[in-house]
């Protein structure tokens, strides 16, 4: 029993320690610097791991970037804001990392929401996401292969400050020295999302010729054993009962 219980305590370790001593990432030889940044899930703007970003940008813009990931991976973001100019009062930073299904995947170190002082010249965020899995269970939030969405934005600022401009630096780093997991498992297909909106029509579509039913004179009439036809009979013969029973209790006439 000890054997085992001290076993699976060496795996876990084993399985933490890449994600909690990950190196900090450097940039990757030749490659360009991003200079740009989307403003939503859609229009982020698409890096790789080892590509240095620069971006100039205004306090409170919600900033986003795209990468892919694959299976056996361990990635870290360090991201690192500067202010040019000085503000009025202290402010809350946040650097949040989402999968190809928009959701949010939790940080195993880094100051992933910070918040410094009016006099600081600039923040660091940062944030080191858990291996990425071969397949997962349909319920689970655990990392699976695909794009994966940074988002940098600003949570509590005064509001003189909104609008001030600020430099971005973003670099993401992927190690996959650990291997992939030893899961029993493959996802069938990467998890990106569905982006094919549909066809745009270059003319108004021609509607399909509708064939003409054919009627009789009998076409208006309700099918045998109808809701209709029911209540109809009911009718007459409640009718017929009310004249009967009419005739049968009235008192005759004096002459």
């Amino acid at each position: 029993m000890r054997t085992l219980i001290g076993a699976a305590t060496a795996a876990l370790a084993l399985a933490l320690a890449p994600a909690a001593a990950l190196a900090a990432p450097s940039p990757s030889p030749g490659a360009t610097t991003v200079t740009k940044a989307g403003t939503s899930f859609l229009t982020a703007t698409t890096i790789d791991a080892g590509q240095p970003v620069r971006v100039g940008a205004s306090t409170g813009d919600h900033l986003y970037w795209s990468f892919r990931a694959d299976a056996g991976q361990v990635h870290r973001l360090d991201v690192t804001v500067t202010f040019p100019k000085p503000r009025s009062g202290a402010s809350t930073w946040t650097v949040d990392v989402f999968d190809g299904l928009r959701r949010r995947q939790a940080c195993t170190a880094g100051a992933q929401t910070p918040t410094v002082d009016a006099a600081a010249t600039g923040v660091t965020l940062g944030c080191t996401l858990r291996r990425v899995r071969p397949w997962a269970e349909p319920w689970s939030g655990d990392p699976l292969p695909g794009t994966y969405y940074v988002r940098l934005s600003v949570t509590e600022l005064p509001e003189p400050d909104l609008g001030l401009p600020i430099e971005v630096d973003l670099l993401v780093g992927a190690d996959d020295s650990g291997g992939a997991s030893g899961d029993d498992g493959e996802l069938a297909a990467p998890l990106v999302p569905n982006t094919r909106a549909g066809t745009v029509l270059a003319a108004e579509p021609t509607p399909e010729p509708v064939a003409e039913e054919e009627t009789d004179l009998t076409g208006w009439l309700p099918e045998a054993g109808s809701r209709w036809v029911w209540t109809s009979v009911g009718g007459v013969l409640a009718a017929v009962a009310g004249v009967v029973g009419f005739a049968l209790t009235r008192r005759p006439r004096r002459r």
